[in-house]
């Protein structure tokens, strides 16, 4: 009998483990790999890269084409209470700066995300987003200048540009300008992986 207790112990500690990821994801399309083949956006490359690491690392990628500051700023709160996770990787302000939406909202919005975060002892990974220039200097320069702020206000780990090395190809970039293909997974994890390596410990575990 008490060998059986132990096995049903060890598999409802195993089931709790996967029920909870250690990282989520909060991001919009780029994350959610709009008109990426399926298994080949950077969140798919991400899982492979724990696994190969060695990490036990479960990933909820509640990334949602479309989604604004406003919108993630609602289901965080939900999110954090049912997940439970250790890292958030925050990816959200470029559907808000294409629609030329108020930067003081956008600030505010990602503020309370990221204190609603940091409030549960949350690690908290902040992902920039840089705009065309088409949006005309004062709204362009304000809005990339947000994040790095935020960045420092919260000491935050931070990417500073999701897109680096990515946006300004155009062989690595869907017809409309703004999306990445899948060809581009690879570059957006090597901009992503370097400032969140270090969040891994304490939070995943490994092997």
């Amino acid at each position: 009998m008490a060998g059986v207790m132990v096995t049903l112990a060890a598999g409802t500690h195993a089931a709790q483990r996967v029920h909870h990821p250690r990282i989520l994801i909060l991001g919009d399309s780029l994350s959610a790999g709009y008109g990426v083949a399926l298994g080949h956006s950077w969140v798919d490359l991400l899982r492979r890269t724990l696994a190969r690491k060695g990490w036990f690392c479960p990933i909820r990628n509640a990334s949602i084409s479309g989604e604004t500051t406003s919108g993630g700023r609602a289901r965080l709160p939900g999110l954090l209470k049912r997940l439970k996770p250790r890292i958030l990787i925050l990816e959200l302000g470029a559907n808000d700066g294409l629609r030329g939406s108020s930067l003081t909202v956008l600030r505010a919005n990602l503020e309370a995300m990221i204190h609603a975060a940091l409030g549960r002892g949350v690690r908290v990974l902040l992902v920039g987003i840089l705009l065309p220039p088409n949006y005309g200097p004062y709204y362009t320069h304000r809005f990339d200048a947000l994040y790095p702020a935020l960045a420092r206000q919260d000491h935050l780990a931070f990417v500073p540009f999701l897109l680096a090395h990515v946006a300004t190809h155009r062989t690595l970039m869907q017809p409309d300008g703004l999306h990445p293909r899948g060809q581009a997974s690879p570059l957006i994890l090597a901009n992503v992986w370097p400032a969140l390596r270090p969040l891994l410990p304490g939070a995943c575990h490994r092997g």
